[in-house]
């Protein structure tokens, strides 16, 4: 696999020139973020998502041009996925993810339109992460305009991400097997950094199975599977470690059936976020070695990683200079972080990918009522994503 393009390759960009020709088109990208935006595309809503889809798809052809070659793969459960493939010049392909799902119910756009208020747009979805995509495709479209060659590109869209991509995992590890690079256009974190590192998210269910009996008939013929849980509750958030990065959180109890009986059954729901193999490692050995107080109880432990670690690799650290001297020629230091949170950028770097994550939006309120973008943000952005793509075809 050929190495992340370095700081000779970048030089041959003119960055300022593209941000200048997108400065120019900011009320067409604005335009085609709001049309987006005004797309509801709930997470649990099929219906409402292959109209999104679709609209994206006609969109993405208008901006772009039909692509050379075309995946769309139907989930009866899900949102479906789209990949997209552009021709370009070399062998670098980039493979771009952007999730067109949100957390948004159908509806929330009745109480809450998009709004465009200076240099802000607000509204459902508009950071977490359709600016993102809009970025993506306005960078291809003003490295054509400058005459500057692209690689190959291949757009994945996924519709199930904010659920965790138990529908489109295996397609997008596939879309990204052969890829140079993976460009991620999530929302970016605090003061627009870039994301590097990323923690790995397990899901598990704890369920103790009791003996139930009559609370003050016959107390000891019982064993408590609440007795039990609790104690594991203990066990589970003492494994939280906030120096190492780790946290174990115990979110949801369910026990029993009415106070007078010994609860025969107790189920515990856990999300745990790890920073390294490492912690996951001692996680998982946590886990499988819980044992009941209680002989007679019986504990079982369900689920599994939802998203492995993305941890910073050279690879990453590479992707983040290219970025970074993009920025660079903008007059901009380009902010790096580590964030708790997943994305599907984890499934890329797991199978080895380079990958720049958080290279979308500059805003804030992720899955909040506050949500929104910088438009200037948007515009300086796609610039810096010009910048990095351009790198690849040198």
């Amino acid at each position: 696999m050929t190495a992340v393009p370095g700081p000779s390759e970048l030089a041959a960009v003119d960055v300022p020139a593209l941000h200048r020709w997108l400065a120019a088109r900011r009320a067409d990208l604005v335009d085609d973020l709001v049309g987006y935006a005004e797309q509801e595309t709930p997470s649990d809503d099929p219906e409402l998502l292959a109209k999104g889809l679709a609209h994206l798809e006609e969109w993405v052809a208008d901006r772009l041009g039909l692509p050379a070659r075309r995946a769309h793969h139907e989930s009866a459960e899900h949102g479906d996925v789209l990949v997209l493939d552009h021709d370009g010049v070399g062998d670098r392909t980039l493979t771009v993810l952007a999730h067109y799902d949100t957390v948004w119910s159908a509806g929330t756009l009745e109480a809450w339109p998009v709004r465009v208020d200076g240099d802000v747009v607000s509204g459902p979805g508009v950071f977490d992460m359709k600016a993102g995509l809009v970025q993506a495709v306005w960078a291809v479209r003003a490295l054509r305009a400058a005459g500057l060659p692209h690689p190959p590109l291949r757009l994945v869209l996924t519709g199930d991400e904010e659920i965790g991509s138990p529908f489109s995992r295996p397609l997008i590890e596939a879309a990204c097997a052969d890829a140079a690079a993976v460009l991620v256009f999530e929302a970016s974190a605090d003061g627009g950094a870039v994301k590097t590192a990323r923690k790995g998210v397990g899901l598990f269910d704890v369920r103790v199975r009791g003996v139930e009996s009559h609370a003050g008939l016959d107390p000891t013929a019982g064993a408590s599977a609440i007795d039990e849980i609790a104690r594991v509750v203990r066990t589970l958030h003492a494994a939280t470690d906030l120096a190492e990065g780790t946290t174990v959180n115990v979110g949801v109890l369910r026990g029993g059936t009415r106070s007078n009986v010994v609860a025969g059954a107790a189920d515990a729901a856990i999300d745990v976020r790890v920073p390294s193999l490492a912690a996951q490692d001692r996680i998982d050995a946590l886990l499988a070695g819980l044992r009941p107080h209680d002989p007679r109880a019986a504990i079982t432990v369900h689920g599994g990683w939802n998203r492995p670690v993305m941890e910073r690799s050279p690879a990453i650290e590479a992707m983040y200079a290219l970025a970074r001297g993009a920025a660079a020629q903008l007059g901009v230091d380009l902010p790096e972080t580590a964030v708790g949170g997943a994305s599907d950028g984890n499934f890329a770097a797991a199978i080895g990918r380079p990958v720049l994550d958080g290279l979308g939006a500059v805003g804030g309120g992720a899955h909040a009522r506050h949500e929104h973008i910088s438009i200037d943000g948007m515009v300086e952005r796609a610039a810096v994503a010009a910048g990095v793509i351009a790198a690849f075809a040198r």
